[in-house]
């Protein structure tokens, strides 16, 4: 004992508790690990309506590592658009570009380029905050991209290519 026990545990953790949640109307059966139910939790679930709940019996919140892979799948995997229409929808979820990763220059070309307004002298977090909510506006067709994308591979006609005189349709 660790002098912070509540009798319901020991500081070896959640060894006899089962997980917390309802999964589909019934309480999981599985033994709890030490993944918490956390608010931040609780908004992922229901953002992503995932069809479970805590057992306000329970007298903790630690849930099993089957929930908890099926949380982090849920959080992780990009939401698919029930058609693959051509709307001008943006993905709301977190792109995967890290514009943090870019060199302080490159952030702002980014800026000159697109003409984003903003004030001068940001350092290089809050530059990268400011063009991220920017990124996440442009609204991008992503069948014309990824059809465009192929059909530059394929004829090789990319501009690097071509200012370097590598080019194979003309060798």
């Amino acid at each position: 004992m660790n002098g912070f026990s509540t009798g319901e545990e020991d500081s070896r953790g959640p060894a006899d508790q089962i997980c917390c949640l309802i999964d589909n109307g019934e309480r999981c059966p599985r033994p709890a690990g030490n993944a918490s139910y956390s608010k931040r939790i609780q908004k992922t679930v229901t953002q992503r309506r995932l069809n479970l709940g805590i057992d306000n019996s329970a007298r903790h919140i630690y849930i099993c590592e089957f929930h908890k892979m099926i949380i982090q799948c849920a959080r992780t995997k990009r939401r698919r658009k029930d058609s693959e229409d051509d709307s001008n929808e943006t993905d709301t979820d977190v792109p995967e570009v890290d514009l943090y990763q870019l060199q302080v220059n490159t952030l702002r070309r980014y800026k000159r380029h697109y003409k984003v307004p903003m004030r001068q002298g940001l350092n290089k977090a809050q530059l990268a905050d400011t063009l991220m909510k920017h990124f996440k506006t442009i609204p991008v067709k992503e069948k014309e991209v990824v059809t465009f994308f192929i059909y530059t591979v394929k004829t090789n006609a990319n501009k690097l290519d071509q200012k370097n005189g590598t080019n194979n349709d003309t060798n």
